[in-house]
């Protein structure tokens, strides 16, 4: 299954004519367990926190440095939500198709209702890189930011750009 969602990730990046490396490792459930496998990756390390609003109709994708704290409480003014919270396992995989620790933009390919919302964390702009998981914790992506963007334009998505944290 997971070898699957894995392929489908290289096949659209491959249909769009972007360029990668690909860097394996053990299994990473946090940011912190990750930054031991990121010696020698070029561009910023990401953290991506899949969100649900207080009424659980709107669900969103924060993309932010892994350094980055998000302040949740900020963030649901930004986004004009009575509150914020961590989406459940469940709610993961329907929106997401992937399981906690795996998530990343390229999880958007498994939301084919396009129900997840895009938030970017300004600061990455001056990213020239960024690192992603490709729907499995087992690998990381390093593609560029203009290929980030083209890839999430290509789901459907037009990312709110703000300041987090």
């Amino acid at each position: 299954m997971m070898e699957k969602r894995k392929q489908k990730v290289y096949e659209k990046l491959e249909e769009l004519g972007i360029q990668y490396v690909k860097h394996e490792h053990p299994p990473v459930f946090t940011s912190e367990e990750a930054d031991k496998y990121s010696q020698g990756m070029e561009g910023a390390q990401c953290k991506n926190l899949f969100l649900r609003n207080a009424k659980g109709n709107r669900q969103y994708l924060v993309v932010i440095e892994h350094t980055k704290r998000a302040d949740l409480g900020s963030l649901k003014t930004k986004l004009g939500e009575k509150g914020l919270s961590f989406g459940s396992d469940k709610r993961l995989m329907k929106y997401m198709g992937v399981e906690s620790g795996a998530v990343s933009p390229f999880n958007l390919i498994n939301d084919t209702e396009n129900k997840v919302e895009v938030v970017v964390d300004k600061t990455l702009k001056r990213s020239e890189k960024v690192n992603f998981h490709p729907n499995a914790n087992t690998e990381t992506l390093t593609v560029s930011y203009k290929d980030l963007i083209k890839f999430l334009e290509e789901m459907g998505k037009d990312p709110l750009f703000i300041n987090i944290g």
